[in-house]
């Protein structure tokens, strides 16, 4: 299976690199700098330089882009041009997406950034996914947007375990919502090779 990540010099990028690698796929990096590439097989280009031709051999193409600050309105038209470009190809997308847009409700009415204890400085970020979430609900691509638990913990450890749920954000028996980026990278690994969530956004957690 050949695969590509966007953003594979990225914290959690590389630890989807560094996964499905590990299970023998033929990954290629997609890096702004080729210095920066986790693989021997790369592509230098920034978000809206990929074009279809770029991207029509692989099997997947991971988005694992990270924009913060002012640079979170990125996130809209990042998602417009990836679709633009996937659309007549049989590519799947897969998205590391963020907790925020995830419901607090069965009812699916209300978000966790809209939570009046949720940081104000985080809030623009989860807005700009969700709305983000809400062009690729639209299109006719094959696409997986994955949101992590609400505590997402970089250094946290490889445990290989983890808790599949779906729109609404979940807790464990103590009340905790939390992952490490690297078992993540196992969710999002399982899904390139199982296939199992099309057109849907999954949540994990421990």
């Amino acid at each position: 299976m050949k695969v590509a990540v966007i953003g594979a010099n990225g914290k959690e990028g590389s630890l989807i690199v560094k996964e499905a690698l590990s299970r023998g796929l033929d990954v290629t990096s997609i890096v702004r700098d080729a210095k920066k590439s986790p693989t021997e097989k790369y592509l230098v280009r920034d978000i809206y330089s990929l074009k279809a031709e770029d991207i029509k051999d692989f099997d997947v193409l991971v988005d694992a882009l990270g924009f913060f600050g002012p640079m979170v309105k990125e996130y809209v038209p990042a998602t417009e041009h990836l679709i633009e470009i996937l659309k007549d190809s049989q590519t799947r997308l897969l998205v590391v997406g963020g907790a925020g847009s995830l419901f607090v409700d069965e009812a699916q009415t209300k978000q966790l950034y809209q939570q009046s204890d949720f940081p104000e400085a985080v809030k623009p970020l989860s807005e700009e996914m969700g709305k983000s979430l809400d062009i690729l609900r639209d299109s006719t691509l094959d696409w997986t947007f994955i949101s992590p638990a609400a505590m997402f913990d970089a250094t946290g450890a490889r445990t290989g375990k983890y808790v599949l749920a779906g729109e609404v954000l979940t807790f464990d028996a103590n009340g905790k919502s939390e992952i490490s980026y690297a078992d993540f990278a196992i969710a999002m690994v399982d899904e390139i090779v199982d296939a199992k969530h099309s057109k849907e956004r999954i949540s994990v957690r421990w």
